[in-house]
């Protein structure tokens, strides 16, 4: 049995806790890897984060001095399993610790979070932090990766051993029956959150043009209701997002999007809702940036595009087409099961564990 203290950052509640870190216990518990949870944000912090709302700062004390007492705990585990870091804006201090006293620790990244210092706009953070990410990449035993962009980091960090490991899902989740969809009620989707609902924004013009023309529907899942005001003309819902309802919510999509822009922390990202989508057998269309296109083109779901004109061009291949939908759609569904599913990345997850725990 080896014994693992998870140091992640959020509840479930919070996508990148949940999925890198989170939905893998009972697997690893089937396989000797015993974890004990220790989130550091809470989900009203999550709440607040969500709904754009001034967190308190003597909360926010009180989660950082909890988990400050956790870390007297660590002796009792054979690895720590910490996502991205264990204290935000503060110097690697506890990890260089860890790697002075000889407690290993295998660190996750599934976002360029290292951008947040050395690219921040505060001079005192670039000063102070902008190492930081690299140091605990350094001192730890594995870093996980889930893209080539965050492993490319951690080489120039000198990192021990790197695994890549793509962020994945439990596709039996996705397997939801619903009615058959039909071109009279043709739906683009995307799935997100309040933070990056921006992404939408950027390709407004473009989605209103495309729903137009083919008289379909946009559908938003977790999106803060305001942004219905910036999309006028077409029909546009705006659904809450709840980890019961989402799989069944994507599935009534015809497409599912994921535009983001060309920029330093957006290569860093793992494409999950793009498995999402293609769990649920839809076909995608994403901007070719980061590790998007290997996910679209491994999976043959659908199209990687760079430019306005080609996101239009796309959407209207897509939304005329049902039988190349289909074909999109099944094929997809059964890479995600064989390239994107925890049962496809367990076996590496525990081989880190019991390497590290030696």
């Amino acid at each position: 049995m080896v014994n693992v203290l998870l140091l992640s950052k959020y509840t479930s509640k919070g996508a990148s806790s949940r999925l890198r870190t989170q939905q893998y216990i009972p697997y690893l518990a089937s396989q000797g890897v015993n974890v004990t949870v220790s989130s550091l944000f809470d989900d009203k912090y999550l709440d607040n984060l969500y709904n754009k709302k001034t967190q308190s700062k003597l909360h926010l004390a009180k989660l950082f001095l909890s988990r400050f007492f956790v870390l007297f705990s660590v002796y009792k585990f054979d690895v720590i399993w910490i996502e991205k870091e264990i204290f935000p804006y503060i110097p690697a201090i506890v990890e260089r610790l860890f790697k002075l006293f000889k407690i290993k620790y295998v660190v996750d990244y599934d976002d360029a979070i290292f951008h947040n210092y050395d690219l921040s706009g505060n001079k005192l953070i670039r000063l102070f932090l902008s190492k930081k990410i690299d140091n605990v990449m350094r001192f730890s035993g594995v870093v996980v990766v889930g893209n080539d962009y965050l492993a490319q980091r951690a080489a120039r960090a000198n990192a021990n051993k790197i695994v890549k490991i793509p962020t994945v899902v439990e596709p039996e989740r996705y397997d939801v029956l619903v009615s058959k969809l039909n071109d009279n009620n043709l739906s683009i989707g995307w799935i997100g959150t309040p933070a990056t609902q921006k992404y939408i924004v950027e390709i407004k013009d473009c989605l209103i043009k495309v729903c137009k023309g083919h008289n379909a529907s946009l559908t938003l899942i977790g999106a803060h209701p305001s942004i219905k005001s910036l999309f006028t003309g077409i029909n546009i819902s705006i659904l809450p997002w709840t980890e019961e309802s989402e799989s069944l919510n994507i599935s009534n999509f015809n497409i599912g999007i994921m535009p983001i822009p060309d920029e330093p922390f957006e290569k860093g990202k793992c494409g999950y809702k793009l498995i999402q989508y293609i769990a649920c057998s839809k076909p995608v269309v994403a901007s070719n940036v980061g590790v998007n296109a290997e996910i679209v083109e491994k999976c043959d779901a659908g199209y990687v595009v760079n430019t306005l004109d080609e996101w239009e061009v796309a959407l209207s291949t897509l939304l005329s087409d049902s039988t190349l939908r289909a074909k999109h759609g099944s094929r997809g569904k059964a890479s995600v099961n064989k390239y994107y599913s925890v049962e496809s990345q367990i076996d590496n997850l525990v081989n880190i564990f019991k390497l590290v725990s030696k």
